[in-house]
């Protein structure tokens, strides 16, 4: 099988061809119209693990600019809307754009449960060095964790 060299008459680019079969409905949220994500763009996956933690507003911008388009926050902001609002929102849309659609209040019902996306975009505690000991940290000696020997008795073979 040979590949065609030019495309055949009435053949369509590939922009064209997934515009098509991913055109998805919009949604007005806070007064917003915003196309309803429908895959999620590899660079928000990258972009959310590197800001994981970050709780500046650029960065928050970002990635809702990647997911929903540019200035949708300032207008959600504008609209008086919440931090749990907020993460409601975030944890619908990236439900959406991952391929597994939540209802609005199926998307409430996991922030609630803790398990929303705005935990993602939250500040985290301490790091994992900050939480260790200070002697595991610090390299100090380790402090003893038991008094009863790991190692196995061996018996020696009749020689």
């Amino acid at each position: 099988m040979t590949a065609r060299k030019t495309p055949a008459k009435g053949d369509e680019s590939w922009d064209d061809f997934w515009a098509e079969v991913s055109r998805g409905r919009t949604e007005t949220i806070r007064g917003v119209e915003v196309q309803v994500p429908t895959d999620m763009p590899l660079i928000v996956e990258k972009r959310v693990e590197e800001l994981q933690g970050s709780s500046r507003l650029e960065d928050i911008q970002e990635l809702l600019g990647l997911l929903f388009g540019a200035d949708v926050l300032d207008q959600w902001l504008e609209a008086g809307m919440g931090l749990r609002e907020f993460q409601v929102v975030m944890t619908w849309g990236l439900a959406h754009a991952s391929g597994n659609p939540l209802t609005h209040r199926e998307a409430l019902d996991l922030v609630e449960q803790g398990a929303g996306a705005g935990k993602q975009l939250a500040p985290k505690g301490p790091n994992r060095a900050a939480r260790r000991s200070p002697s595991a940290a610090g390299g100090g000696r380790s402090k003893r964790t038991s008094s009863a020997s790991t190692a196995t008795s061996r018996k020696r073979s009749p020689t």
